[in-house]
C-alpha cells in the first residue's frame, strides 16, 4: 500500500489518498482516505501522509502533515490518524488539534521557518516508546518522544470519525 496525494490527477485538493500493488510496479485507482479540513482548521491548507504507519491492535497508527496558511507563511503541523486494520481507508479516529508544532528556535527558524515535518515512527517495544523523527524548519532532524499506550489511550478517546 501506498499513501500519495496525487493533487494533479485525481483531484485539485491537497488529500490523502491510497494506492495499493501487489508487484510494486502497477498501482490501483486512488481511493480517497482523508481530506484537509475546511476553514481555519491546523490543517485546513493541504495534508500528506507522513512515515509509514504503525499496527496496533486498535488500527494503524499515523502520523501526518498538516499545513495552515497565514498571511506571509505556512505553519507545518503533526497530527495522528487512527486507521482500520482491515480497511485502511477508513479513518478511525483523527486529532482535533496537533500533536507537535513549531515551537523551539530550530523549529521555527531555518531555510523553510516554523515546519515539523514527520519523517520517522518507531514504536520501541522493549519500553513501549514511541518516536517520532522529524525535519525542522528544513534545516536539522529531531525527536519527540511518547508512551504508546497513553497516546493509544489519547486516540481512542477521540470520537469516532464520520463516515
Amino acid at each position: 500500500m501506498l499513501f500519495h496525494r496525487p493533487v494533479s490527477v485525481i483531484s485539485a485538493r491537497a488529500d490523502v489518498w491510497l494506492s495499493r500493488s501487489s508487484d510494486l510496479r502497477s498501482w490501483t485507482t486512488p481511493e480517497p482516505v482523508m481530506q484537509a479540513r475546511p476553514g481555519s482548521w491546523w490543517d485546513a491548507a493541504r495534508i500528506g501522509m507522513g512515515p509509514p504507519a504503525i499496527e496496533t491492535p486498535a488500527g494503524w497508527l499515523a502520523a501526518y502533515h498538516g499545513v495552515k496558511q497565514m498571511v506571509s507563511t505556512a505553519i507545518y503541523r503533526v497530527g495522528l490518524v487512527l486507521l482500520d486494520l482491515e480497511q485502511p481507508t477508513r479513518v478511525l479516529r483523527r486529532t482535533p488539534s496537533w500533536v507537535l508544532g513549531p515551537h523551539e528556535p530550530y523549529e521555527v527558524i531555518g531555510d523553510v521557518p516554523n515546519v515539523i515535518f514527520p519523517t520517522g515512527l518507531v514504536h520501541d517495544p522493549s519500553n513501549d516508546e514511541l518516536r517520532l523523527y522529524y525535519g525542522a524548519a528544513d534545516t536539522c532532524v529531531a525527536m519527540a518522544y511518547a508512551n504508546i499506550n497513553e497516546v493509544l489511550d489519547y486516540m481512542l478517546s477521540l470520537p469516532p470519525e464520520q463516515a
